[in-house]
Formats: structure tokens, sequence, C-alpha cells
């Protein structure tokens, strides 16, 4: 499998099952895409969110009428309790040529990761199934450090840009930016805000 950053903007993504599961997998793609649910009935935290609701009995529906309601999408997510219903989903997701999640039952061409996003980075983890847990754990310890990244994320881009201006070699321009992100005398500059790092770096890489 690969791991891919998507731009959703416009997508439509449709998720099947309105309970917890259907639940956070709309949150994770709300305000990202467009979100469609459909389900026999909606828990609380669906009907809270600005998604397209579709008031269906999956289990009776005919496979003309689950069809129906993927056309369009990018990605279709089973995420009903039967697995059996999951894994009908998944085969007329693939069918039509879509990607599909599945929450339960045979596994799906997606895995939805567990995501950390700060104000210049994103990070997402799998397990692939064996430890949501860990994931979350992983998830956590990055975003223990999530000021501090962004601040060297903001003095690689300054660095980066007066390295342009003064140094030919982009090899070289690689090579210094890859010492400013392990000296540890940075890091802890970043500690004192972006300034203090810049006038550390700045005299000791880029006019020392």
């Amino acid at each position: 499998m690969l791991s891919l950053i998507l731009d959703l903007t416009g997508r439509k993504v449709a998720i099947f099952g309105g309970g917890p599961v259907g639940a956070r997998k709309a949150a994770f793609f709300q305000g990202e895409c467009r979100v469609l649910v459909a389900s026999r009935s909606f828990g609380r935290e669906v009907l809270g969110m600005d998604v397209e609701r579709v008031k269906v009995d999956l289990r009776t529906a005919s496979d003309q009428d689950l069809r129906d309601l993927m056309v369009g999408a990018f990605l279709v997510i089973a995420a009903v309790q039967d697995p059996l219903l999951n894994n009908r989903i998944l085969s007329l997701s693939r069918a039509s040529g879509i990607l599909c999640n599945s929450a339960s039952g045979d596994p799906g061409d997606v895995i939805i990761p567990s995501v950390w996003r700060g104000k210049s980075h994103a990070v997402a983890v799998t397990t692939f199934g064996r430890s949501p847990a860990m994931a979350r754990f992983i998830r956590e310890k990055v975003a223990l450090d999530a000021g501090k990244i962004d601040l060297m994320i903001d003095l690689q881009v300054r660095a980066r840009e007066a390295l342009k201006a003064s140094e030919p070699s982009q090899e070289r321009r690689s090579a210094i930016l890859w010492e400013i992100i392990h000296d540890e005398a940075a890091w802890k500059a970043l500690s004192r805000g972006g300034d203090a790092a810049w006038e550390y770096i700045n005299g000791g890489y880029l006019h020392g």
C-alpha cells in the first residue's frame, strides 16, 4: 500500500452507517469535502454535523439503491455493524470503480489513518488496523512537539530563501538545511522564539 495526502475539495465521500463508527468517519472528512451519510437512523453526533443525510434501510436496500448513493463518490466508507453488509457495499463500490474503506469484514482499498495537524505540517499514522491505540499514541507523541516543529518549518523556509540568494549550489543548500535540522542548539533557540533561532542560524550558517 502507498501513503498519500489527498486534496478532496469538491469531492464526495459516501458513508454507509450513521452510528458511532460512521460518525467518526464523517467527523474526519467534514469540512474537507462533500460528505453523504446513508443510514436508517442517525446518532446525535451525525445529526450535529454539516453533512448530507439520506435515510435508508441499508439491509433491505437493493443493489441499485446502494449504487445510486455512490454515484459521483471518490470514496465509499462501509461503516455498519454487520460485516456481511459491509462486504456487500465494498463489492458494489469496487464494481463501480470507487475506492472503499471498510470498518469490518473484508479489508478495503483505503486505510483512514490517525492524523495530527499542526500549523505547517500534518502527520498521518497507521498500524494497518493492528493497534489503533498505538496509532493514537504515536500521534499524541508528535503533538507534544508540534509547536517547535512548526517553528522549525518556518525557520527552514526563511533559511532556504536566504540561501538561494547566497549559495549557488543546490546540493550545498540542502546540506546546510539538513545540518540546521540536526543542530540541537537551533532547537534550543526555538524555545526562545523564531527570531532567536533565526539570529543563531543567520550567524552560524548563512554568514558564518
